[in-house]
């Protein structure tokens, strides 16, 4: 016995370094306790304190890691946009779309790697977005967040270790939402709120409303909730972007080496790449642009909630949620055709003037030129997002031993966008650029002028069309439970019947005339707040107009061959053992269990206008262990073991639009359903300290050991017979019949495949949190909520390796405030990246909030909220050769104030 604690006490001393710093500190906040008595009078803590307090007692109480984000009382979550709560928890980083979280990034896995439930059931929730974010409208496995308000939730558990009880499918953990009950709070509970928020770059009043009633009924066995919150929201999204830099050598038509009619160079180009003159080997900017961003939302949610409990043993749940997300965006950016030069008046040629290059030799930091031609980007896009899930519930104690829980449900995604997008191209005409200023360039158009429509030449039409995603999930649970002395066993079945459809149709065009369809550009403070920013404004697209005369219509055909759909049929099983024992003073709770899962995928489509569909199957073996070893009463070490697993993404299954190649025996852009999914061998082992009352301080690390995962091969095969008949179908293949006979022919694929060389991802947590009890005063009423991720991993694309959470709060019965920040390093978008650059990387921004309220009575409260306090800015960048920081997007979108009221009834 002494050597375990000698032991564990090292591993403290090891891992906890900054917790026995502050050890004597702490030591007189737990000398301060009051000893037990049965008279001590049991006061509850209410607001951001005892939320935490709630969250702390979930995370310590449970089987596995698990981190939990409680709401202060019903319908009161304590963050304005679910993300950014959760990007709190420690091992969590987020991606924000016009300034508002979307997707969650948890311990270094992309989105899609993590599972979200609402209500027990998988969430199949998404919606479109901007094209900068790499998103049109959401066809894969990543949750959108930002589809529901959070007023509509009073509880979220990330489940960081695996047990046989929850749903695989999350390699890098779950995330479980859960709307408020009307057996949460026993009674009649009423609260609204009404907020109006105000962004200092839109300067324009965005409401926001919620409403919550509950009451349980006939001796508390009948409940019924309704809540509703809604929502607009104003976005400007401004910046400058370069559409990426390239090297000279790589452009167009290779013409950027000729140096005639060049009067300057100032600084010496760097020859590194070779070339036969050493100007060729320069990075320059695309497209500078001045960009803008701007959206119009509006979201809608609505709960409700019906709960029968008939005696002390049944509990009967109908949970129901509605939620509605519209976007209307109107994007315009004025590029300045750099790519290549060649002849006036062709859109696209330019003639230099003068270059400045920059110290090393390898940018042209700044330069001038004749004969450029703008092209004018004009942009319209609408798009809805709508939710439905239907979710009844049963929990039924059999007998003092037995309990038995179901729960079916079903829950639908209908994402849909519109969009429209014209380029208006001008005379050629003088354009300059400077960069050494920063990342947004400093830029003249000599006696150019962007706002006369006469300069506008011709219209092209980049884009018209609409996208629609439906997402289904079918949901059907058992679990049956045995509660022991000092075990207990559950075992379950769980089938779900998910579906993703994908469906895609093109518009047409008539050419008009631009220069009599421009309308002002809508903002005459455009680039107002962005550092060393020059954003000139000019003439956009009328739209109305465009509409009003017939140029710009709605009317789409179906592109059947773009479509399909993913279907995926799960069958499930598991085994779990619950247990305590006595190990001398220690008290160890443990969790062993097995999970069974068989996947059947399927994959349709239209090829060569006949339908195809192709199925295949897995099955998964998800062994898990929990322990956790209460070494004292202050003390816990967890040590935990799962096999995990998580399906291939939707485009790697979808087989739309393949590509054979006849004559070359070749096929290319196709999906492939036969693929195993990614799967991790996981250990986790952490010690966390519950020094004093309310009070934390954990370390926790972690490995997963991906051994399947999936890449991109060349694969000599036989074409699968699914395919034959729309082979033998195509006008083509008739034509070179019989040469590429799929039956005979032997095929190179370049196809997705699954990979088993494996890699890891590592890393560790550091927790803490504390409120300050121990001071005299008003001092006590502060505290602190802390963390720190560091995380490696081979594959690190979306990856920040370190990552940072820091609350202060002060928070008493009648009044409170907290201060947040939120950082993440740079992270990886794509390597190699396009237009030859080794990498191209996203600056990892520090976000600063603020939260404050004050309760004027028992039922009247008002609250503040600043949300992005410092403005900060959303930088893409290049690394050129890979030295190199070449700036490709650099935007802001204000700070978000809220000052809001709430009356309880």
């Amino acid at each position: 016995m002494k050597l375990t604690h000698t032991f564990i006490k090292s591993l403290i001393a090891t891992n906890v370094l900054a917790a026995l710093t502050v050890s004597s500190f702490f030591s007189n906040a737990q000398e301060s306790q009051p000893a037990a008595s049965e008279d001590v009078e049991v006061i509850e803590v209410k607001g951001f304190r005892g939320s935490l307090i709630k969250a702390l007692e979930a995370k310590r109480d449970a089987a596995n890691t698990r981190e939990s984000i409680m709401a202060e009382d019903i319908g009161k979550f304590p963050d304005l946009n679910v993300a950014e709560a959760i990007q709190r928890v420690p091992g969590v980083a987020i991606s924000r779309e016009g300034g508002e979280g979307r997707n969650i990034v948890l311990r270094g896995f992309s989105p899609g790697f993590t599972r979200t439930t609402l209500n027990g059931m998988e969430v199949p929730a998404g919606s479109d977005g901007l094209d900068s974010g790499g998103v049109t409208v959401n066809n894969s496995r990543a949750f959108d967040f930002h589809v529901f308000a959070s007023e509509l939730f009073n509880r979220i558990d990330i489940q960081k270790t695996q047990t046989a009880s929850i749903e695989e499918g999350g390699i890098a953990g779950t995330v479980d939402m859960y709307s408020a009950r009307p057996f949460d709070n026993p009674g009649f509970n009423s609260t609204l709120s009404l907020k109006g928020g105000y962004n200092d770059l839109t300067s324009e009043v965005d409401p926001r409303f919620a409403f919550l009633a509950s009451n349980t009924f006939a001796d508390n066995t009948f409940g019924a909730l309704f809540s509703v919150a809604v929502s607009d929201r104003s976005v400007r999204q401004e910046g400058f972007g370069s559409v990426r830099w390239e090297p000279t050598n790589r452009i167009g038509n290779g013409t950027w080496g000729d140096t005639s009619g060049l009067s300057t160079i100032n600084g010496t180009p760097s020859n590194y790449c070779g070339a036969e003159e050493a100007i060729s080997c320069l990075w320059v900017p695309r497209l500078p642009r001045a960009d803008f961003f701007g959206n119009e939302q509006k979201r809608i949610g609505v709960t409700g909630s019906l709960q029968y409990k008939p005696n002390d043993d049944m509990l009967f749940t109908l949970d129901i949620l509605h939620s509605e997300l519209e976007n209307d965006r109107r994007n315009y950016n004025s590029m300045e055709w750099l790519v290549n030069r060649g002849a006036p008046g062709d859109f696209q040629g330019q003639s230099p003037v003068s270059f400045t290059v920059d110290e090393s030799g390898k940018v042209l930091i700044a330069g001038s030129f004749e004969n450029v031609t703008s092209w004018y980007e004009s942009r319209y896009q609408v798009s809805d997002s709508i939710f439905d899930q239907y979710v009844l519930s049963g929990d039924i104690q059999l007998n003092d031993r037995w309990s038995l829980d179901l729960m079916a449900g079903m829950d639908k995604n209908d994402a849909d966008r519109e969009e429209i997008r014209y380029y208006y191209r001008s005379v050629p005409h003088f354009y300059s650029y400077d960069y050494s200023s920063g990342n947004a360039a400093t830029v003249d158009y000599g006696d150019y002028d962007t706002t006369d429509p006469n300069n506008y030449l011709d219209a092209v039409n980049a884009s018209n069309r609409s996208d629609d995603v439906k997402k289904s999930n079918t949901t059907v649970k058992l679990d049956l439970a045995y509660a022991g002395d000092s075990f207990d066993i559950k075992t379950g079945l769980a089938f779900n019947d998910r579906e993703v459809e994908y469906r895609t149709a093109d518009g047409d065009f008539t050419p008009f005339d631009p220069s009599k369809y421009t309308t002002p550009f809508p903002y005459s403070d455009f680039g107002k707040g962005l550092d060393g920013a020059t954003l000139a404004p000019f003439l956009v697209a009328d739209f109305d107009k465009l509409e009003a005369d017939g140029i710009l219509t709605h009317n789409y055909t179906n592109n059947a061959a773009q479509g399909w759909v993913v279907g995926e049929k799960t069958q499930a099983l598991y085994l779990e053992l619950n247990s305590d024992h006595e190990i001398g003073d220690m008290y160890l709770r443990t969790n062993f269990g097995v999970r069974y899962v068989n996947t059947e995928v399927t994959s349709e489509a239209i090829i060569n206008n006949s339908p195809l569909s192709v199925t295949r199957d897995y099955n998964n073996f998800l062994p898990s262990m929990n322990l956790a070893l209460e070494v004292t009463d202050d003390i816990v070490t967890r040590f935990a073991y799962a096999r995990s697993m998580t399906r291939p993404s939707l485009g790697s299954l979808n087989i739309a639009s393949p590509q054979f190649g006849y004559t070359t025996f070749t096929v290319g852009n196709l999906g492939n359903p036969g693929l195993n999914p990614y799967e991790s061998n996981d250990v986790d082992l952490s010690v966390e300290w519950y020094f004093a009352e309310e009070a934390v301080v954990a370390f926790n690390v972690f490995n997963k050991d991906i051994v399947t995962s999936l890449d991109t091969e060349e694969v000599e095969k036989l074409v699968d017979e699914e395919f034959w008949p729309s082979i033998y179908a195509d006008p083509q293949y008739i034509a070179t019949a019989p040469l590429g006979d799929p039956a005979s022919q032997t095929y190179t694929h370049r196809i997705p495949v699954n990979n088993n060389d494996g890699y890891s991802v590592t890393g560790y947590e550091l927790m803490y949190q504390q409120p300050f009890i121990f001071l005299d005063g008003w001092l006590s009423n502060f505290g602190v909520v802390a963390n720190f991720t560091h995380v490696s991993a081979q594959d690190s694309t979306g990856l920040s390796p370190n990552s940072y959470n820091a609350t202060l709060y002060y928070d008493e019965e009648n009044y409170g405030a907290r201060i947040s920040l939120n950082k993440r390093d740079d992270y990886l978008l794509q390597e190699p990246a396009g237009n030859g650059h080794a990498q191209e990387r996203k600056f990892g921004p520090t976000h600063v909030d603020v939260s404050a309220f004050y309760n004027v009575n028992e039922n009247i409260s008002l609250s503040l909220e600043i949300i992005n306090l410092t403005d900060e800015v959303e930088r893409i960048y290049g690394t050129g050769d890979g030295d190199l920081n070449l700036t490709r997007e650099y935007s802001h979108t204000g700070t978000q104030y809220f000052i809001g009221a709430s009356y309880t009834f």
